[in-house]
């Protein structure tokens, strides 16, 4: 068994394949000179230098050892005969498989224009991005952010706890434009100009201006320009199928896999940000998701296949994101919703957001209300037709929605 991707979903198919009994080899080839870790944090509480690096470790290096699971770090996959079964790395060495899972997530996007690829600019994804960044920050006075999703508003919340002076450019006119809906994007946007990010709505970027092949701003396209000694790049990620695709996968938005996790090509199987499948809580027919809980979810779906145990997919989609004293927990996609109820008080700090379709409860956003969220699961599971005043009422509690 050859895991590539030493990430989450990664990790995850390799312990839960030996909790269901597989007997077989197994090796996590990872990009990364790392042993498995935690991603999550690297813009939150890595880069405010608020959590070890040890304590990101998704296992004690002893375990990996003890379930017999073979690591080879910094071991890139650049092609694959499947009908040999086996795996080329970018330094040529030959690695056969019996079944194959694909883990390898996805390398952030970075800037086309001119300078994007000067010192200075970042991107966040890996340990030694963040690595980069903290070693640079104490000669740096001013951060640009590129991006308001949630890597660029958790960066932007990290930095101004490190009193660093923080603007956030975001070309379309909201924050989190493409996850949440306008509500909770004005919330978002108070909170990070009260915390003195200088935000900058429905603004394009032209280029990044150097000095000696250095940042130190960025050119809008109004040809103003953003004085920073460090600029960070959030505009997503693309995911990483190439070697998939030239070896004949079904490819769209990611490789496309079925409600097993297999790809269109023999033993071969994918999981995580990588993998596009059909999601029942999702209003478009295929979705690609980028969270913990779809690469730990696809991945004991593929170990459970992989061992004879029948399993779907169908689990309900969860994130989250911590920034400053906020904890925002979703549970649903919002995507296509036609109605929102606000459970609570913004001006509390706490609160939910209810989104709904054609009557029906499809999503939560949940700021500091962990109640909601945990409750509000039921809703999203079973499509809930609720009262909108009872959605709204803090005293109503939302599993007594749920039919029993």
């Amino acid at each position: 068994m050859l895991i590539v991707g030493g990430g989450h979903g990664g990790a995850q198919a390799a312990l839960a394949l030996r909790q269901h009994g597989f007997a077989g080899t197994i090796a996590i080839a990872g990009d990364e000179p790392e042993l498995p870790y935690e991603r999550p944090p690297l813009s939150k509480d890595y880069l405010a230098g608020e959590k070890e690096w040890e304590r990101m470790l998704l296992r004690p290096p002893q375990v990996w050892a003890d379930k017999a699971v073979t690591l080879l770090p910094g071991t890139r996959i650049a092609a694959i005969d499947p009908a040999a079964h086996t795996v080329t790395t970018g330094d040529g060495r030959i690695l056969g498989y019996g079944k194959l899972i694909w883990a390898a997530g996805g390398s952030p996007r970075r800037l086309t224009c001119e300078g994007g690829e000067a010192a200075g600019v970042h991107t966040v994804r890996t340990r030694a991005d963040v690595d980069a960044m903290i070693a640079e920050l104490p000669d740096v006075r001013e951060v640009a952010v590129i991006g308001g999703g949630y890597i660029g508003l958790e960066a932007a919340a990290s930095l101004r706890k490190l009193g660093t002076q923080v603007v956030l450019i975001e070309a379309l006119d909201r924050v989190l434009a493409r996850v949440a809906g306008e509500d909770l994007s004005l919330f978002f946007e108070a909170e990070h100009r009260a915390q003195g990010v200088d935000l900058r709505l429905g603004t394009a970027v032209d280029c990044i201006v150097e000095q000696d092949g250095r940042a130190t701003g960025v050119r809008l396209s109004d040809g103003s320009v953003i004085p920073a000694q460090m600029v960070i790049v959030g505009i997503g990620i693309a995911p990483a199928i190439q070697p998939l695709a030239d070896a004949g996968a079904e490819t769209a938005n990611g490789v496309r896999v079925d409600g097993q996790c297999r790809t269109s090509l023999p033993d071969i199987f994918a999981i995580g940000d990588c993998a596009e499948h059909r999601n029942r809580f999702a209003a478009s027919d295929w979705i690609r998701l980028e969270s913990v809980q779809n690469a730990n979810d696809q991945a004991n779906v593929t170990a459970k296949t992989i061992c004879g145990i029948d399993a779907d997919y169908d689990a309900v989609p969860w994130f989250w994101s911590n920034q400053y004293d906020l904890k925002l927990q979703t549970v649903g996609l919002s995507q296509g919703h036609d109605a929102t109820v606000t459970r609570g008080d913004p001006s509390a700090r706490s609160f939910s957001i209810v989104y709904l379709r054609e009557g029906r409860v499809i999503a939560l956003d949940c700021v500091n209300a962990v109640r909601d969220y945990a409750q509000g699961r039921g809703l999203v599971l079973h499509r809930v037709v609720a009262d909108p005043a009872a959605l709204a009422d803090p005293e109503v509690p939302l599993k007594s929605l749920v039919p029993v």
